[in-house]
């Protein structure tokens, strides 16, 4: 006599059958936008493949008996995951312009010999005279380090980078971002998979924060960390050393572990506590992250504090060569 499973059990076999489903189809997005957002070429075979992975593991239901049917899923998974796992992070493709030249970095006893400096010139957001500089930086003359923010989009995103400032009024600007081909437009989806190198702009502040404040208009704001002298000394080295490793060794951007915010504290040495900080993702609260280290001016409260922290530009005005003295005049910038 046949006897029916516990009702129980029934709906045990069910969820199990959902959550499996799910992880299938999950695979198969995930599998396919990581094709889609790759850098293989040509384009017509990107596209191919990031269609056919998805139909290709879908299919595998139709397989009826279970070990054959699993085993075609996880080797398709398996093809696709070593793929992901060996596709090299390169140098040598074709760079929109901005991010054409790499700055390099070089140490011989306390002075950093820094090439490629970017200077752009923008009439617009999107027209540029290309220029870079070379120029020496005597360690013993650091005197500061400042977290600049820029906001375009609301409260909850910014590109977050950091000035190295040294006691003859230079500042040396360094930007972690995504370096990006001439033939990709910018998307934040693909920030996720290998479609970006990491790059770390290396700029005169007149091109990396004046194109913000005086072309594109964002909210941009500077504040002083507080850093002992052996600090700044120590994150600025760990940056030059990152910057010359870039030249050789490539590494992919990553939204997630390999971007903006977690690469500055990264370099800082930051505890897992801070790395690990939902602030890490939504970028726009870098510095009230900042803020809550201990890093900040703690005589005014966070939000005091950023409101001071505002760069206020003229209307019409352009990075001249005093720029970086007037964008501070008027900010919170006491050191330790």
């Amino acid at each position: 006599m046949r006897t029916h499973a516990p009702p129980k059990h029934s709906a045990w076999r069910a969820l199990r059958r959902g959550l499996g489903l799910f992880t299938l189809i999950l695979f198969a997005v995930i599998g396919g936008a990581a094709l889609f957002y790759s850098t293989l070429e040509p384009a017509a075979l990107r596209i191919g493949l990031s269609a056919l992975f998805p139909t290709a593991l879908l299919s595998c239901l139709a397989i009826r008996p279970p070990l054959p049917r699993r085993g075609a899923m996880l080797g398709l998974c398996l093809i696709l995951g070593l793929w992901f796992c060996t596709d090299p992070a390169r140098n040598d493709r074709d760079w929109a312009e901005e991010y054409r030249q790499t700055a390099d970095a070089t140490l011989q006893g306390r002075v950093a010999h820094v090439t490629h400096i970017r200077n752009f010139t923008y009439r617009t957001p999107t027209d540029a005279t290309p220029a870079y500089y070379d120029a020496d930086f005597n360690l013993d003359t650091l005197s500061s380090v400042d977290l600049v923010t820029s906001y375009w989009a609301g409260p909850t995103i910014a590109h977050v980078f950091l000035s190295f400032g040294f006691s003859d009024g230079r500042h040396l600007a360094m930007s972690i971002e995504t370096r990006r081909q001439k033939r990709f437009d910018y998307s934040t989806i693909a920030g996720f998979f290998h479609h970006y190198e990491l790059f770390y702009v290396t700029a005169d502040e007149r091109d990396l924060i004046g194109v913000r404040t005086d072309i594109r208009r964002e909210n941009v704001y500077l504040y002083r960390l507080q850093l002992a002298p052996a600090t700044r000394e120590r994150l600025l080295r760990s940056y030059l050393s990152e910057l010359h490793e870039l030249t050789t060794h490539p590494r992919w951007y990553n939204t997630l572990t390999a971007n903006c915010t977690t690469e500055i504290l990264a370099r800082s040495g930051a505890s897992s506590r801070w790395r690990l900080d939902w602030r890490v993702l939504l970028s726009g609260y870098t510095a009230s992250l900042a803020y809550d280290i201990g890093l900040l001016d703690q005589h005014y409260p966070f939000a005091t504090l950023q409101r001071l922290s505002l760069i206020h530009r003229p209307e019409g005005a352009k990075p001249s060569a005093n720029y970086s003295q007037e964008i501070r005049a008027h900010l919170p910038l006491n050191n330790p």
